[in-house]
């Protein structure tokens, strides 16, 4: 069953805006909230940032979650905040050096998640949490190994088991479709969709199979954006978006605050689904299993779609109704 830390957190990241460690700009329209429906933010240390730089990005960064941090105490509701580290000795680093500023560190996104890395990330995951420092983490699934389809079975099976003793910590699966698309040598245009990429759709249908039963897995950047109203990157990512949530991931990656209230649409419940979410939970009828939906067109069964119920009240409690207020 996917986790429940702190009841609806691994829903509530939402569309995880990414921005180089050096965004200085950003705490300001943070305290004046000025970007709409940004829910989590993660600030990258990695392909972002060149090895040559590092220092000067952890420095900026460091001075950031100071500034946010001040904010904080002020009142200022902040979004969920992650960092993206390097590799595993990265984040020993990072934990060390950003001791006094973790307090607003919401997780870490782990890049580059395989069996080559895999053993070290969750060794450090457990003795944060041996010493009652629990992190979450989001681990990102991108590299060939994930990829190459004589290894994938067996090292996603594999990297699901090793992640069993720390579920309680993992926040989100996070899928690297740029990464994966560019293995091959790849790239959608705004007309097509990640699942039109059959190469990397089969590669996600896998990533899905393998961790969706227990985690809530999030879906892969769209790499386009623009003014408001542009038909082109609006209506791609709207189709990318419909079609991230019928295969079951929830969240996206963003790379352009214009992308989050797309994004944030997406994840609103339509009033029916929530009505037979609801009917769901409550289900009691008798010897029956089944019954008519709140708008009698389809049927539920409580057998069948009881985890579809728990998932749609969860995501209408974050991001409420299609057509209504927040939930």
């Amino acid at each position: 069953m996917i986790p429940s830390m702190a009841d609806d957190l691994p829903y509530r990241v939402g569309g995880l805006l990414y921005m180089p460690a050096f965004q200085k700009n950003i705490v300001p329209k943070i305290r004046d909230g000025s970007i709409p429906c940004l829910t989590s933010i993660a600030f990258c240390l990695e392909d972002a940032i060149r090895a040559s730089a590092l220092a000067a990005a952890e420095a900026s960064l460091h001075g950031i979650l100071a500034e946010l941090q001040a904010l904080a105490a002020q009142g200022t509701a902040l979004p969920l905040l992650f960092v993206r580290v390097r590799t595993p000795e990265h984040l020993a680093h990072v934990l060390e050096a950003f001791a006094d500023v973790r307090g607003i560190v919401t997780g870490f996104v782990l890049p580059k998640f395989d069996l080559g890395n895999a053993a070290d990330y969750i060794a450090i995951v457990q003795a944060e949490r041996a010493a009652g420092r629990r992190i979450l983490v989001m681990p990102t699934l991108e590299t060939m190994m994930i990829a190459a389809c004589d290894t994938r079975p067996s090292v996603l099976c594999k990297l699901h088991e090793m992640l069993a003793p720390v579920q309680d910590c993992v926040l989100n699966i996070r899928v690297g479709g740029n990464d994966f698309s560019n293995l091959y040598g790849l790239r959608r245009p705004a007309t097509a969709t990640i699942y039109d990429v059959g190469i990397v759709r089969d590669i996600l249908m896998d990533i899905l199979n393998v961790f969706a039963v227990d985690y809530v897995v999030s879906g892969p950047v769209w790499n386009y954006f623009g003014a408001a109203g542009d038909a082109a990157w609006e209506e791609g990512l709207r189709r990318e978006l419909a079609l991230d949530r019928l295969h079951g991931f929830i969240g996206k990656t963003a790379i352009h605050p214009c992308q989050l209230p797309l994004i944030a649409a997406s994840l609103r419940v339509p009033r029916e689904d929530y009505d037979d979410a609801c009917r769901l939970a409550q289900f009691d009828a008798g010897a029956l299993g089944v019954e008519k939906s709140a708008g009698g067109h389809r049927m539920n069964e409580a057998a069948c779609h009881s985890r579809w119920a728990e998932r749609t009240l969860a995501l209408a409690a974050v991001y409420g109704i299609c057509g209504e207020g927040r939930a």
